[in-house]
């Protein structure tokens, strides 16, 4: 591989990583409650995670080009997913679902689970938890998925 690509490599590791990273701190650090499309916005990052460091160790120039380029287009998914995430949030388009809430069912009466149900907080897909400068979480991930997607596949085309 050329330099290029073993820096598209890492870059495909170390973005969704990192934005992951941001989302779980921002959850579990910063108190936010993601809502049904902040996951939706999590899987492609996952995946992504999973094919970089794939191409880290299988043998075959082509076959850690084929896992790069597919982790590149599954965090430029996040991407647009979270473009529609952000429209949602600005009122621009309607969302396809209005709020979610994080109450687990499993191995309770229904009578704990309505009390859970009522005290569990509704996140709404609809309304930003978190902005800076204009731009809500959702638009952040939309930026440096879809920017850090094109900068791995320019590094991947790259000639040496």
């Amino acid at each position: 591989m050329t330099p290029s690509q073993t820096k598209a490599r890492a870059l495909a590791l170390l973005l969704p990583a990192a934005l992951l990273a941001g989302a779980w701190g921002s959850q579990l650090i910063g108190g936010l409650v993601p809502c049904e499309m902040c996951h939706w916005q999590r899987w492609p990052h996952y995946a992504a995670v999973v094919a970089a460091a794939l191409a880290f160790v299988v043998p075959g120039r082509a076959v850690r080009l084929t896992l790069i380029a597919g982790a590149a287009a599954l965090i430029a998914v996040s991407g647009l997913i979270g473009i529609f995430h952000a429209g949602v949030e600005y009122h621009w388009w309607q969302g396809i679902t209005a709020c979610s809430t994080s109450v687990s069912g499993a191995g309770i009466s229904t009578d704990e689970m309505l009390r859970r149900i009522l005290a569990a907080p509704v996140v709404r897909c609809d309304a930003a938890q978190w902005k800076m400068f204009g731009i809500s979480l959702a638009g952040y991930n939309a930026i440096f998925s879809l920017g850090g997607a094109a900068v791995i596949a320019w590094l991947i085309r790259r000639r040496a």
